[in-house]
């Protein structure tokens, strides 16, 4: 019953053709006559041609990135912490939010390149005990949630040319990275790092995997809706009694991030409204109108750009579409203000290519050419 919402959702899309793909970021973006903020005025119309110029110099510059590695992956460009796999992924859903499409496009030759990357990282041997497991020997961090982006990844491209030859080897590689994460969900009903069940569980990972199947039941793929139920009465279970999402049942940390993050796990089930959903949000309020007076240091977050990804996403499933226009128009002024010359955003963990990425996504995401991130 619960998995029913996720079926009727407006955003549940089944396959399309390249043809049908918009290819462009729209005119109503550039003009400032789109969705993002008020309709009509210069400074709206600047604003939009600023993030759109903002947009696209990110991805000509992941493409330049791209360049560099023989193997269509992502470098990861000055990271502490190295997760490969995860940042490839990411980027292919950036080039895929400007409206490219496998070998069309402004950026369809490097999505196609990294598209097949992500398939050669698929396992595929029937005898593996992890059979479906998307993974890179580079990538040592992200593990179960770089499959969940990559996983995410293949099913939107997917959506757009199902009937293609790699379309068919994106299918194939789909059935089996969904039985590995259905065959993954811990006891409790979230997911953790490994690729087999296990005892442990936390939110992040939890949301990349939900956020994956439902992109693939978008797809017209079959995902166990048992799966689903668990996954639902997980997130719930992780609410505080004031509205905050711990990092897992059980610990005490919790974020801005982290509620965001929830909200969006909840959203990808198809639940867009609800007492847990209006706890959560106010949560996130209350903590973003307290950074407002703290000192300078306490006004940063362990992991912006992260955490500025869910708002995002969180925001933009808003029932009131103005909270998240007054979001968007200070966020996207900091993201253009912050740019590199060259294209880039830093992130000093992560490296310039996630920041990047992910930037890229939250600056497209009120053109939703990407399915899961309609409303």
């Amino acid at each position: 019953m619960l998995f029913a919402a996720l079926l009727l959702s407006s955003a549940s899309l089944g396959p399309v053709d390249d043809a049908a793909t918009p290819l462009l970021w729209s005119k109503a973006q550039e003009d400032g006559s789109g969705e993002a903020g008020p309709q009509g005025t210069d400074d709206t119309q600047s604003a939009a041609k600023a993030g759109r110029a903002a947009f696209e110099a990110a991805l000509d510059w992941l493409s330049s990135e791209q360049e560099r590695q023989p193997d269509g992956s992502l470098p990861t460009n000055g990271a502490k912490e190295e997760a490969p796999l995860a940042v490839t992924a990411l980027t292919t859903l950036a080039w895929m939010a400007g409206g490219s499409t496998p070998e069309r496009g402004p950026h369809g030759v490097q999505l196609g390149l990294a598209i097949d990357y992500l398939l050669a990282r698929v396992d595929l041997d029937p005898k593996s005990p992890t059979l479906g497991y998307i993974s890179d020997g580079r990538d040592q961090l992200s593990r179960m949630h770089g499959h969940g982006f990559a996983t995410l990844a293949l099913a939107e491209a997917y959506a757009m040319s199902p009937r293609s030859p790699r379309g068919r080897r994106i299918e194939r590689a789909l059935r089996v990275a969904i039985d590995r994460i259905e065959a993954s969900q811990g006891t409790e009903g979230g997911w953790y790092y490994g690729s087999e069940r296990s005892l442990q569980h936390e939110g992040s990972v939890t949301i990349t995997l939900v956020q994956a199947l439902r992109a693939a039941r978008n797809s017209g793929l079959k995902v166990n809706p048992e799966v689903i139920a668990r996954a639902i009465e997980y997130v719930r279970r992780s609410q505080r009694e004031d509205g905050a999402f711990r990092y897992a049942i059980g610990h005490k940390q919790t974020s801005v991030a982290l509620t965001a993050a929830a909200i969006s796990t909840l959203n990808a089930t198809g639940i867009y409204s609800g007492e847990e959903i209006l706890r959560g949000y106010d949560s996130v309020q209350r903590e973003l109108s307290a950074r407002e007076t703290a000192s300078l240091s306490l006004r940063i977050p362990p992991f912006p750009t992260y955490e500025r990804l869910y708002l995002a996403q969180a925001y933009w499933q808003h029932s009131d579409r103005a909270v998240f226009e007054r979001w968007f128009a200070t966020e996207r002024d900091h993201l253009i203000t912050t740019q590199e010359a060259a294209g880039a955003w830093t992130d000093s963990r992560f490296g310039s290519t996630y920041a990047t990425a992910t930037n890229a996504i939250v600056l497209a995401l009120p053109e939703s050419l990407l399915p899961i991130f309609q409303r």
